[in-house]
């Protein structure tokens, strides 16, 4: 089952025939030149969506591009962020498309969370106007925030429109002081005794008299809905005139005289029919003759529009209504006085209808309005793994929130995925007694014959070694490793043979838990089980989302060409199956651009993350979501734009969750070494006093890279102020993380140990012993040719080193390759000087002068296509590529233009 976005509240309303023209109100809301808000606040009845609608589709249009949303009371539990970027994307695709993993979270919605959607405004061209309608329906502290900092930094060419029963929780006596608010007040909306007149006679088509009109625009002050009633009161009466005297009044029962009215005038059918409807929020022929038990549900629709029955139309094809809010409370609340027993039959009709059409939302709903938590709660049962999937947290939680804490104990599956939506929430102290209430609930079935009430899925027989999974889950989130080998391998032992899901899984924690513990060797092998078990299990989007976990394995080995033809073979698998594996998808072209980056190809790793995002936008990311925010942090780095990396990585780390996967890059040490490589040590010491990281620690994997981040802190502090001794403990730190990687088997972290030696040494003054060690930790590397960046980072001092490094054997080819693309970077981020044109040196990609050296030599295409862990079609854009830049038509032509230019 799944929980689509309601398509119609996107829709501008349509309007009703015989809409008065205002346009005193339209050139107000049109005005206001450099208005950040428009807004509409006045109580039921006053016409605002009326007004609205009649505003944007007239005097409006061709002025901007309208992004609609009709807000309801569900929104403000998650969701409305949400239809705000997909209201948005309506008139600006792709717009949000990088916010929306952050705002999907079930997290408070800030500042960091929307600033990307505000950057991609920012680039729009034309104006756009957001409209939210019936905005009190979520206005609360809630959302406020996110609201606040959205008008404050809202691009001019956008405006946001908002409608309300009550003025909204925001800033505006501040903006009506800076002349960034337009306001329609309900005195505003009262109809003039002109537009009374108007509506009364030639609308409706009364023909009342000046005084009657004048008695009637004075009792209701102009009040549009009321004027509506006692319109519909009056139509068939003789004695119009007797009606009217008894109308004038002060009386403040007036709407329910109306209505009573209204209701004791309509044939009985049709009374039944208002009542028994007045339960739903949107209607359509089928879902009222569910409810009602009729069979004329569109014909009767129709009937009440034809008659403005106070139906208001969601759709171009009128098939979808609603009532006026106002008629719908009063109707809700005299269906509860007449016949207060029936109301929860109603919801109960309701539920059946959504949930016979996979509309769990509504489903769920109905069966909570009423109060049929079991039922509900069976529900929810089948609905949470689907949720759980898309990433719909904050909509479960809401759910969970309504049902009785006897009913969620009492369902083992809800217990156990209440649990886990408090672990991804973070929340990892209230997780384990949640799995304890599954255990006691599934040890006492047999007894109470409890699983008669629970939906038979595959998810509650597998319950047990999920409870084991979930448990290994939160040890390594708490960074008990034992405790994650003990949870998994119980998992294996509950587990049945055919359960490959669950056996994958605890397999997976195996091999992660190998990985915390640096053992990189047994982790490949144990990881590679579990992705196999994955795919026999037929969970593909696991599977596909796995291999970017066991990319980062590879890449701890020291081979990221490895990663590489995992996430190509992975991605091959996903591309015919499209949205299906959107979230899988994005992962792994999120890995594809980390590995792209550090080669130094910056360009193709800004590719691959706006593919990510894309796919991003139709499926939330998952727990590795925030991994697009830290691989766009280090192409944001690699263009020398420290500032804006590390805003990127604040916005990762509002996303990470401790959980699934062992903390091997904290992101506040990634967030250091930019600083150290901004010159801003305070920050820095900072973060290692916070850290308790020093020199002396016994080392571990799990704080390897925050040894490493300590290690280029001392090395900036000891140019700056030279201390003594201070290198010999960096070098001895550096010893014990050397020997512990080499033993197992992360030639990737001793590559990046030996390189930080070299700088060691060569800050000590000992350049020789500092090329020794670059030419051993070259040699020894795997793959020397796939780590750019991690050298090219270090800034100056590593600069000096490899200028040193290219006039010398063995290091001269490895430190020209990494000078040459040191200097296209920098001309590529600079641009040529006046007068300097770019030369071909400087186009070439990284990537590009693989293949270049490669077309010198006397393989054949496949084969070089082989050599670089490329497909052949990829190797043939390479080489137009090259061709197009070298300005040469032939291979040979290529190289003997490259020797040349001396880039072979």
């Amino acid at each position: 089952m799944t929980s689509p976005l309601v398509e119609t509240k996107f829709y501008v309303p349509s309007l009703r025939r015989g809409v008065v023209a205002r346009p005193r109100l339209s050139d107000r809301l049109s005005g206001g030149t450099g208005a950040r808000l428009t807004l509409v606040s006045a109580p039921a009845g006053f016409g605002k969506t009326t007004l609205l609608a009649d505003w944007l589709t007239s005097a409006a249009t061709g002025e901007a591009s309208v992004a609609w949303l009709s807000l309801e009371q569900a929104d403000s539990q998650g969701s409305f962020w949400i239809y705000v970027v997909s209201a948005l994307q309506r008139v600006a695709p792709g717009v949000g498309a990088s916010a929306l993993p952050l705002l999907q979270s079930a997290q408070p919605v800030d500042g960091a969370a929307l600033t990307p959607l505000l950057n991609d405004l920012s680039a729009l061209t034309h104006d756009v106007w957001l409209v939210l309608d019936d905005y009190h329906q979520v206005d609360g502290e809630g959302i406020r925030a996110g609201m606040v900092f959205l008008l404050d930094h809202l691009p001019p060419q956008v405006r946001v429109v908002i409608s309300t029963r009550v003025d909204p929780l925001l800033p505006l006596a501040r903006m009506r002081a800076r002349g960034e608010l337009v306001e329609v007040r309900a005195a505003d909306l009262r109809f003039t005794l002109d537009e009374a007149t108007s509506y009364l006679n030639e609308v409706i088509g009364l023909h009342l008299a000046v005084d009657d009109v004048v008695a009637l625009e004075g009792r209701t002050e102009g009040w549009i809905a009321a004027l509506q009633l006692a319109a519909l009161s009056m139509q068939g009466r003789d004695n119009v005139a007797d009606f009217i005297a008894g109308f004038a009044g002060n009386d403040r029962y007036i709407v329910d005289y109306l209505v009573e009215e209204v209701l004791e005038h309509q044939p009985e059918p049709v009374r039944r029919f208002l009542l028994r409807t007045a339960v739903l929020d949107r209607l359509t022929g089928s879902l009222c003759d569910a409810v009602t038990g009729r069979a004329d549900g569109a014909d009767m629709l129709a009937d009440l529009e034809r008659a403005n029955l106070f139906l208001v139309a969601l759709d171009d094809r009128r098939e979808w209504y609603r009532y006026h809010h106002l008629f719908a409370d009063v109707l809700r609340v005299r269906l509860l006085a007449e016949d207060p027993d029936l109301v929860p039959q109603l919801h109960q009709h309701a539920s059946q209808w959504y949930e016979s059409r996979d509309l769990v939302t509504e489903a769920v709903r109905h069966a909570l309005a009423a109060q049929e938590f079991e039922r509900a709660a069976h529900l929810m049962e089948q609905a949470a793994p689907a949720l759980r999937r898309n990433r719909q947290e904050a909509t479960l939680l809401g759910w969970l929130r309504q049902l009785p804490d006897d009913t969620i104990r009492s369902s083992p599956v809800l217990s156990v995925f209440s649990g886990y939506m408090l672990m991804v929430s973070g929340d990892l102290d209230e997780v384990e007694p949640r799995f304890d209430d599954a255990e006691r609930a599934l040890a006492a079935a047999d007894a109470d014959g409890a699983p008669a009430r629970w939906a038979q899925t595959d998810e509650l027989r597998s319950l047990p070694s999920t409870i084991a999974l979930y448990r290994a889950s939160l040890a390594q989130a708490r960074g008990d490793l034992a405790g994650t080998v003990e949870h998994a391998r119980h998992a294996l032992e509950v587990a049945s043979p055919t359960d490959h899901l669950a056996r994958g899984g605890a397999a997976g924690f195996l091999g992660l838990a190998a990985w915390s513990q640096g053992d990189v060797s047994t982790a490949l092998s144990t990881f590679t089980e579990a992705v196999v078990s994955l795919r026999d299990a037929g969970a593909l989007v696991d599977e596909l989302s796995s291999s970017l976990v066991l990319g980062d394995m590879w890449l701890a080995a020291g081979r990221p060409s490895r990663a590489v033809a995992l996430y190509d073979v992975a991605l091959q698998r996903a591309e015919p199956l499209g949205d299906a594996v959107a979230r899988a998808t994005a992962d792994l072209h999120t890995g594809l651009s980390e590995v792209d980056c550090e080669l130094g190809e910056i360009e193709s790793a800004r590719r691959h993350l706006e593919i990510a995002a894309a796919f991003g936008e139709r499926a939330s990311m998952g727990e590795s979501g925030y991994r697009w925010f830290v691989a766009m942090s280090r192409v944001a780095a690699a263009e020398d734009d420290p500032q804006a990396a590390v805003v990127l990585l604040e916005q990762a780390e509002r996303l990470y969750r401790s959980g699934f996967f062992p903390d091997v890059r904290p992101i506040e040490a990634m967030k250091a070494r930019i600083r150290i490589g901004q010159g801003m040590l305070s920050d820095a010491v900072d973060w290692a006093g916070a850290r308790g990281v020093s020199l002396t620690d016994e080392v571990t994997y799990l704080r390897e890279f925050d040894h490493l981040t300590l290690v280029r802190l001392v090395l900036a502090q000891h140019r700056e102020h030279p201390e003594p001794g201070v290198l010999d403990r960096a070098d001895a730190i550096l010893d014990r993380l050397a020997d512990a990687a080499e033993s197992s088997g992360r030639a990737g972290s001793l590559l990046e140990i030996r390189m930080l030696r070299a700088l060691v040494r060569d800050a000590q003054g000992e350049r020789s012993q500092a090329l020794e060690l670059l030419a051993r930790a070259w040699a020894q590397a795997p793959e020397p040719g796939g780590y750019v960046r991690l050298f090219l980072d270090e800034g100056q001092p590593m600069t000096a080193l490899l200028a040193t490094a290219a006039t010398l054997d063995p290091t001269r080819d490895q430190a020209r390759r990494l000078l040459a693309v040191g200097v296209q970077r920098g001309a590529e981020t600079a641009g040529p000087t006046r007068g300097q044109a770019s030369s071909p040196s400087v186009a070439l990609s990284e990537r590009e002068l693989q293949v270049l050296r490669l077309l010198a030599s006397e393989l054949s295409g496949p084969e070089m296509a082989r050599e670089l862990f490329i497909s052949p079609n990829t190797l043939r854009s390479h080489t137009k590529s090259i061709f197009t830049k070298l300005d040469v038509t032939s291979r040979r032509a290529a190289v003997r233009r490259a020797r040349e230019l001396g880039l072979t």
